[in-house]
């Protein structure tokens, strides 16, 4: 084993890769036990991408006890392009699978009026139900709440996570909220490790 000391490692004058290892290497090291190891600010992009956050920005009526897909109209950002506005889901990008953080608020509201009873949040991926959330206060008075679920899920290219929810209340005629510039009802994501 040899060792190399040096301050700088740069690349050939008009290249722009820098190449730490072959086709012998099966592990790199980078530092020891107490060292500090600074990466200068914007040295690294990508990480936890790609990454989304859509929100509504107009109230959703829905009926009472119904499953319902939840619609969406504002996309907060989206770093890949994955969501689709026409099918209100997003859907992973080729090359991107791995495993990913989503989380959706639903909130629900029983108009004035009225009470809420009870609720419910749902993460589907490729149509089918992976994570509900269930809020009840049945014999109780309440009017709005927010139902959140979040979870992590293994998530191949082409993959669709679409959310659903579910609010009943005493008239009939209750609705998912959603208010421009107030994050009311959301559905975020992010990738987090292959």
């Amino acid at each position: 084993m040899s060792k190399l000391e040096t301050n700088t490692i740069d690349t050939v004058s008009g290249t722009t890769n820098l190449t730490i290892g072959s086709t012998n290497t099966s592990s790199i090291t980078l530092g020891a036990s107490g060292d500090t190891i600074t990466i200068p600010n914007g040295a690294l992009t990508g990480q936890n991408y790609p990454a989304f956050k859509i929100a509504k920005s107009s109230n959703q009526n829905v009926t009472s006890a119904a499953t319902v897909k939840v619609t969406w109209d504002s996309v907060i950002y989206d770093t890949d392009s994955g969501f689709d506005n026409s099918n209100d889901r997003w859907t992973v990008p080729t090359g991107k699978g791995g495993k990913y953080f989503i989380h959706t608020k639903v909130w629900g509201d029983a108009v004035s009026g009225s009470h809420w009873q009870y609720g419910d949040a749902f993460v589907y991926v490729n149509g089918a139900s992976v994570n509900q959330t269930f809020f009840d206060v049945r014999n109780n008075t309440a009017r709005q709440f927010s139902i959140e679920a979040s979870s992590t899920y293994d998530l191949s290219a082409g993959d669709y996570v679409e959310i659903y929810g579910r609010v009943f209340d005493t008239s009939g005629t209750p609705r998912i909220r959603g208010t421009a510039g107030l994050s009311q009802s959301t559905f975020t994501g992010f990738r987090i490790g292959a």
